[in-house]
């Protein structure tokens, strides 16, 4: 799942400290060379449908309204429409309500109830909200810093095929920070995520590989080559 944040900040990347190493993460995933033009919504459509109670049409409404494709952008109007999706089921307008209640998007910025919704919408297999939950556990917004959920959440975001988590979570394995340190593991994963472009993955994954001998190469390797991401919501 291709999720864009619209929370000012965490696109932004965040720093994390640990064993005397200092790492950037970045969300995005480097350039892009090439892209086809965006679909034409049909939001006449989508606003039939999600006024017939259409919890997936009601979804694409508020990606529309939040991010101002087909229609004029309005942040009241997504949350609206996510929480009309949320309420009849769509874990993924879930997670979306919780980044606006994060944000303070068209709704009042409330990070309890932010994190009421992405721990819902994680539990039940959105990556989206396993990545954010992940983020406020990292960082002690809206619930005590806890690097063990932090890293709990993010290599769950990681195994559904997350580059980002993935390039955090690597991070954590090589330093141990919430989990057990496990430098191979953690290649793994800087591995994968480099595969996906992420920003910032090529050079941390030479920055490890300078730190192992030429067997736990490999086997970060073969493990990253193994890899095979479950399937997102």
């Amino acid at each position: 799942m291709k999720r864009i944040l619209i929370i000012a900040g965490i696109t932004a990347g965040c720093v994390l400290i640990a064993a005397g190493f200092l790492f950037f993460r970045s969300t995005a995933e480097g350039p892009v060379l090439s892209a086809a033009p965006a679909p034409v919504i049909d939001v006449a459509g989508l606003k039939a449908k999600a006024r017939q109670g259409d919890p997936q049409a009601q979804t694409q409404l508020g990606k529309a309204f939040a991010q101002g494709e087909g229609v004029a952008r309005d942040y009241k109007q997504a949350a609206h429409w996510y929480g009309q999706a949320a309420s009849n089921g769509n874990v993924e307008a879930e997670a979306m309500l919780g980044e606006l209640c994060q944000a303070g998007q068209g709704v009042e910025r409330n990070l309890a109830k932010a994190v009421q919704l992405f721990a819902h919408a994680a539990e039940a297999g959105s990556v989206a909200a396993q990545y954010d939950l992940a983020y406020l556990y990292e960082q002690g917004r809206g619930v005590p810093k806890d690097e063990k959920l932090a890293a709990k959440w993010y290599r769950l975001a990681s195994e559904a095929g997350d580059p980002a988590a993935q390039y955090d979570y690597g991070q954590r394995c090589v330093l141990g920070v919430g989990v057990a340190k496990d430098p191979v593991e953690g290649l793994k994963w800087l591995l994968v995520a480099q595969s996906r472009k992420q920003s910032g993955a090529r050079e941390k994954v030479a920055s490890v590989e300078s730190t192992l001998d030429r067997a736990q190469i490999e086997e970060a390797r073969r493990r990253a080559a193994a890899f095979v991401p479950r399937s997102p919501l």
